[in-house]
């Protein structure tokens, strides 16, 4: 990872680093709060030597200094305090509450005495001042010597800090923001490193071994307008998908697809209204368009347009019904044939020769045939099915997809020799630099426009508008009309 890919996890992940920061500074609060104040008395010593005021004599105290310190906070000068009844101390908690700081370049000794009680602090910094000057003269006062070789002198203090040098809050909540901060980045970018879903379509098209054909941006209102129809129709979501129609026009212009089939690795993915919005944008475009759901475990598609779906494909296929009976069409274009009873062996079916011959005869009636499948992970019917089409789009969620699975799903594929024409990156988030924004797409888009809400998450995506007994929704408006504004396209001629 490189800087930019670092700034790009903190920007997505921001809600780890902010909510870390703000766990951090509450949990500094909690520590400042329930923190017993200390109080703190200092007490300076001078240190010099009575018979030397020359150089060597400096020098001779500035290492005593240094030595004084460690018998400041020794044990020694602890039991001469705590023999002092009032304190009720024991020698290691006198210990305990004081520290020796020598002032560098200098023969000054800083003696500090920290307790919760600001008088008892004042009383064992009185005490050190007197029972350390005691203690250096019988240290330094050799056998038979008038005096000390060392004097030492109180120069300053006791005195008593009005407030309490501990806690303070301004510097716990300081330290508490910056350790939060640092450890908020600091998961935000193991979250990305450990993150193996599918991120961009640059790393989709290496890892598919096939073309990009559409990034299809999130749409927030997608969930009660499932449809690029109406006010949908400028939308950036609807732009991605007519991208996606011209690209497929062209990826193979020796050998036009006729036929394709719309799968994905996982469930949730937003296949099944890929596969009815480019089915719309195609029809949009003039083609005639059969919509087939070979969904034959989770149909989806006939809820989203509004027509009835309990008579379909595997109606066909058992003989029960013609394709001419069960065929549906919306709008002007667009014959949906929608799954049918939902049957006990739906691998067998797809990949039986009545099918391939059913998709043959499609062929020479439709421009386009667009059949939804199952995803490639838990069922096999999407590669069967793929094998008798000219080619299959993957869809693959952003952000959501892992790099496992999508190239297992390739590899279904290619184990069944089926022709993968390119990957469909849906549901990515977008900002206002991307390319979408770059026509006024403010237009209200509020209107619904479905069928019935889903249970399963990739209603995430697909969301709806009213019930089938509801009022009309955009798309059975779309569907009634048909018979009002035909404009003239012949019906196909079923075999």
């Amino acid at each position: 990872m490189d800087l930019r890919d670092y700034v790009r996890a903190i920007r997505k992940r921001w809600w780890i680093v902010v909510g870390t920061l703000l766990a951090a500074m509450t949990l500094a609060g909690v520590i400042t709060v329930h923190t017993v104040p200390q109080y703190a008395s200092t007490v300076t010593f001078f240190v010099t030597t009575p018979d030397s005021v020359d150089y060597q004599g400096g020098l001779f105290s500035q290492q005593r200094v240094k030595s004084y310190a460690n018998l400041l906070s020794g044990d020694r000068l602890a039991r001469a305090v705590a023999a002092d009844p009032s304190l009720n101390l024991t020698p290691r908690q006198i210990q305990a509450r004081i520290s020796a700081n020598p002032v560098p370049e200098t023969v000054l000794l800083e003696a500090t005495v920290t307790d919760s009680s600001r008088s008892r602090a004042q009383h064992i910094a009185e005490a050190v001042a007197v029972e350390f000057k005691r203690l250096v003269e019988i240290l330094e006062t050799a056998p038979g010597a008038p005096g000390a070789g060392v004097k030492v002198e109180v120069v300053a203090g006791p005195v008593a800090a009005p407030a309490p040098v501990a806690p303070r809050p301004i510097r716990n909540l300081v330290l508490g923001a910056l350790c939060g901060l640092l450890l908020g980045t600091g998961f935000a970018v193991l979250r990305e490193l450990l993150d193996t879903t599918v991120k961009t379509p640059e790393a989709l098209g290496n890892l598919a071994g096939a073309p990009v054909l559409a990034s299809v941006p999130f749409d927030s209102i997608a969930r009660r307008a499932p449809l690029v129809v109406g006010s949908g129709k400028r939308s950036p979501r609807a732009e991605a998908l007519r991208q996606l129609r011209t690209n497929l026009q062209f990826v193979d212009v020796d050998r036009p697809i006729r036929s394709l089939v719309v799968t994905s690795a996982v469930p949730g993915e937003g296949k099944s209204s890929t596969a009815c919005n480019l089915a719309i944008v195609f029809a949009e475009a003039g083609k005639r368009v059969l919509l087939v759901d070979a969904d034959l475990r989770r149909p989806r598609l006939a809820q989203y347009l509004g027509v009835e779906g309990a008579i379909g494909l595997t109606n066909v296929l058992a003989g029960q019904a013609s394709v001419e009976d069960v065929a549906q069409l919306w709008g002007t274009r667009l014959w949906l044939l929608p799954s049918g009873f939902l049957p006990p062996n739906p691998s067998e079916l797809l990949g039986s020769q009545h099918m391939a011959d059913l998709l043959e005869s499609f062929r020479s009636q439709f421009d386009i045939v667009i059949i939804d499948t199952p995803p490639l992970l838990p069922v096999t019917d999407a590669a069967v099915a793929a094998v008798r089409a000219d080619g299959a789009v993957l869809v693959t969620r952003a952000g959501r997809t892992t790099t496992s699975q999508t190239d297992t799903a390739v590899r279904a594929l290619q184990t069944v020799d089926a022709r993968l024409l390119g990957c469909v990156f849906n549901m990515v988030a977008i900002n206002e630099s991307d390319p979408y924004h770059y026509y006024d797409y403010s237009a209200d888009r509020t209107e619904g426009v479905g069928a019935m809400p889903m249970p399963d998450t990739e209603s995430v995506l697909v969301g709806v508008a009213a019930s089938p007994s509801g009022p009309p929704t955009e798309a059975r408006k779309e569907s009634s009309a048909h018979s009002a504004d035909h404009d003239g396209v012949n019906a196909p001629s079923w075999s």
